[in-house]
């Protein structure tokens, strides 16, 4: 996707319902404009965090005399459920309290709260746990994508699961032989449910893909959602996006530097099978939704 189309439709995803309106109106598919939507709001809503706390003590005593919750996620334009989180904490509920009454708002102290839990959950795609299991389910296909096509090209591979305590950081995919791609030797694939622009890239590289360079050298991320163009990453690092890997036929190299005796041994080299790792945790938003800043 080109830059000035995906900065257009970052400008202008700024409430749910735009996604469909857009969707329809330029035939775009509406989980990539959710994607792009969640880059939006959790940046938001990072930028912004202190600034609504800072304003709770006023919000509390506007809601002890009778404001709703959701009218003040609104008027904010911030995420309900983190709204409601700061604001519970404003009022003294213990932080783990507070995520129980979202977890199942028949936990809140009063059938008020109750009652404007479940209005908050209802109006929040992004940090209400249905939201954020269903960002946990777009990267667990992604990474049943990935496994896929390694399997069909009988490309052997570890995941997380199976390195669990052997590295401090681990790929979604650490290949048994590393993939010849115009002469460099991929040893490594990370898998990411998300669309890449330059700070997701940016954000992605410090946490993960710089490590995994040190670790396990050069490898390739996929952005199943699709990638800006023009953007780049680091020596050593593919970029990919679903069109460029399920186009690629793979060539097999000679065993890895990881089997040798430069680092750990991962243990006895497994054959092809489904990825098994948790989800992927950039899939999620950028912050927890315990009311600690996003």
């Amino acid at each position: 996707m080109d830059r000035a189309t995906y900065q257009r439709l970052y400008d202008s995803l700024v409430a749910p319902e735009d996604i469909a309106r857009i969707a329809r109106a330029e035939n775009l598919d509406e989980e990539l404009l959710f994607v792009i939507h969640t880059h939006r709001v959790t940046r938001d809503a990072t930028r912004r965090y202190y600034v609504i706390k800072r304003q709770m003590p006023r919000i509390a005593r506007e809601w002890h005399r009778g404001r709703r919750m959701i009218e003040v996620a609104r008027e904010w334009k911030f995420p309900p459920v983190l709204t409601g989180q700061i604001l519970l904490q404003e009022l003294n509920l213990p932080r783990k309290r507070i995520w129980s009454c979202f977890l199942d708002p028949a936990n809140a102290p009063d059938e008020r709260l109750r009652e404007e839990i479940r209005e908050l959950l209802d109006n929040d795609r992004i940090y209400s746990p249905h939201g954020m299991e269903l960002q946990r389910e777009r990267g667990r296909r992604g990474e049943a994508r990935l496994a896929a096509w390694l399997t069909r090209h009988g490309i052997g591979f570890r995941t997380e699961n199976d390195l669990r305590g052997k590295y401090a950081k681990t790929p979604d995919a650490l290949l048994d032989r590393p993939i010849i791609f115009f002469g460099q030797k991929l040893n490594w694939i990370e898998s990411k449910a998300n669309f890449g622009d330059d700070v997701e890239l940016k954000r992605n590289l410090k946490r993960q893909l710089g490590p995994y360079t040190e670790l396990f050298g050069e490898g390739a991320v996929v952005y199943w959602y699709g990638y800006v163009e023009g953007a780049t990453s680091p020596p050593g690092i593919l970029l990919w996006g679903p069109e460029e890997i399920e186009g690629l036929t793979p060539q097999l190299g000679p065993l890895p530097a990881h089997a040798h005796a430069a680092h750990p041994s991962p243990g006895p080299a497994r054959g092809p099978h489904p990825a098994r790792a948790p989800a992927d945790p950039a899939a999620t938003p950028d912050g927890p939704s315990d009311g600690t800043p996003p």
